[in-house]
């Protein structure tokens, strides 16, 4: 099988889903850097929402990271700074909200074409079943790093179609750790935009970064080595 033609054909016939997961990693980056000087104008307002206007801040911030307008780690620093730890309950609840909401649309947006494409290679369709298998895993690893991007994240996850049921728990226990530290840096924080540009964690807090980091990195690689190599070997009894 010749890889330049194939890589050719996936491209072209998944054009949509590549350009729509490119924007899902620029666009939180731009709109974020937009939102830390309105915030800022607006402080004081932000600090004494009733719970009616929480709720519809939930609501808002929900639709912005499924949406991608949002970086998960923005929404944590900012609902921590502004809200207190009145507010930790709704911005975990949102999590799991703009989870479905970004797995549902990458659903509309590639209709299943993705799969569809890599299914008709014997090797890449027992792969991904079995990358299915491993679904609690692969979601919790994915969601436990600070560095991989929620909406991506959610696109990709999606488009592997794992069980959704699996996805909404797996998604939120794994993004606690994350969240309940930089949620709590917000608290601390005196000053939005000095916090925006440099949430100072402390060494123990870039210790746990870091360790989160790596605990990603090497439980994918296992997942993904393990899940290969059974796959390699059910394609080759299904050969022989």
């Amino acid at each position: 099988m010749k890889l330049f033609p194939v890589l050719r054909n996936l491209i072209r016939e998944n054009a949509s889903t590549f350009i729509s997961m490119l924007l899902l990693v620029v666009v939180p980056v731009v709109v974020s850097s937009t939102l830390a000087f309105i915030l800022y104008q607006y402080q004081d307002f932000l600090r004494e929402l009733t719970w009616l206007e929480m709720l519809v801040f939930f609501a808002v911030i929900s639709v912005t990271m499924a949406f991608a307008l949002t970086p998960t780690t923005f929404v944590a620093l900012v609902s921590g700074f502004y809200l207190g730890w009145n507010g930790f309950a709704g911005i975990v609840v949102s999590y799991g909200i703009a989870a479905l909401v970004g797995y549902g649309l990458a659903q509309l947006i590639d209709h299943g074409k993705m799969m569809s494409f890599l299914n008709r290679f014997e090797k890449a369709r027992i792969l991904m079943q079995e990358l299915r298998n491993q679904s609690w895993s692969l979601i919790f690893l994915t969601r436990i790093s600070p560095v991989l991007p929620f909406a991506l994240m959610n696109f990709v996850l999606s488009l592997l179609q794992v069980n959704k049921k699996k996805f909404l728990v797996a998604s939120i226990i794994g993004m606690l750790p994350r969240t309940l530290f930089f949620f709590w840096i917000g608290t601390q924080a005196n000053d939005i935009i000095n916090l925006l540009q440099d949430p100072d964690s402390g060494t123990g807090g870039q210790l746990l970064m870091i360790s989160l980091i790596v605990i990603s990195i090497g439980g994918l690689y296992f997942v993904f080595d393990r899940a290969l190599k059974k796959a390699l070997r059910k394609a080759t009894v299904k050969n022989d």
